[in-house]
């Protein structure tokens, strides 16, 4: 957990040095590439992976992308299996998945394509919670809560003696591992009885039908459907924030900013379609992700993460 955590926040700190904007690239070469490109993995990465694929089928209008939402886990499973070209991923791999990889002889490579928060949300008619502290998150959410904290009144006296009804992404979403270890401690550490789903519309649309609802996702899912939910701010014991673009890239919006992540599978990008394909990913991703609700990196980083991309290919 320390890694992971230095590492995001090392990250995070340095987007400060940059807007990380940039006009979007084009591909220069006019060579016409064919054949379909299997990507698949979190739902937090999606809109980012589905925008630079939109943009790219302009240049490459003979290239087929194919993107599913599996969540990470799920998608670092075919990734293993050889069944991948690109998984994204809204956590870092983890070791057992590594020792599949190692086990299928598949090569890959991480590269950091943004930042996230996740945002803590709930019914725009709940009128008693503002700001939550780190704490009492963790009061709701740890295994021990499970049958045992059940209504709102048992975080604070003054909130109503109602049952809360929590959505959250499923056990194999990237989202949920983040949010478990950075609040509960521990990766995947949880009270059980949820509502989950690896699609991150149907936990909208749980909270914004449940005054009682409280929910959390990745930010870019709150500001698409803001107006039917209310961001709550979350207190670390600095008081309480609320999940921004300075916010997140400043790493005040803390625990809950992280990086998010592609894996490319080595053997796939001897296909030019797919080289072509992640070298425009990350020539575009400052401006697709911040298009699509999320914080790019600083320009000097997509640099490093494209030679990076460049010499693993080699």
């Amino acid at each position: 957990m320390k890694t992971k955590n230095v590492f995001a926040i090392g990250l995070l700190s340095l987007a400060l040095l940059s807007c990380g904007g940039g006009k979007k690239q084009q591909n220069t070469e006019g060579v016409q590439l064919q054949g379909t490109i299997e990507i698949d993995g979190s739902s937090t990465v999606y809109p980012i992976t589905e925008a630079v694929a939109e943009e790219f089928k302009k240049i490459q209008p003979n290239v087929r992308v194919s993107i599913g939402v599996s969540g990470t886990g799920g998608g670092f499973k075919k990734f293993g299996r050889n069944e991948l070209d690109i998984n994204n991923a809204s956590r870092p791999i983890k070791t057992k998945e590594i020792a599949i990889c190692d086990s299928n002889k598949v090569e890959y490579i991480d590269l950091t394509i943004a930042y996230d928060g996740l945002a803590v949300i709930a019914n725009p008619q709940n009128t008693w919670l503002e700001t939550i502290t780190v704490d009492e998150l963790k009061k709701i959410w740890e295994p021990a809560a499970q049958g045992k904290i059940m209504k709102w009144n048992q975080i604070r006296s003054e909130w109503p003696d109602n049952e809360i009804h929590l959505f959250g992404p499923g056990v194999a979403s990237g989202t949920f591992d983040y949010f478990t270890e950075a609040i509960v401690g521990e990766s995947g550490s949880s009270r059980g009885d949820f509502t989950a789903s690896e699609d991150d519309h149907v936990l909208v649309q749980g909270v914004a039908s449940d005054v009682y609802g409280l929910g959390f996702f990745g930010l870019a899912y709150y500001e698409e459907n803001m107006n039917k939910l209310k961001l709550i701010a979350v207190d670390n014991g600095k008081g309480g924030v609320k999940p921004t673009l300075e916010t997140v890239a400043s790493n005040e919006y803390a625990p809950l900013s992280r990086p998010i992540f592609i894996y490319v599978n080595k053997q796939a990008t001897k296909r030019e379609e797919v080289k072509a394909f992640v070298e425009f990913y990350m020539k575009n991703a400052a401006a697709l992700s911040k298009d699509v609700g999320y914080i790019p990196l600083p320009d000097s980083l997509y640099t490093k993460e494209l030679e990076k991309f460049t010499n693993f290919v080699k």
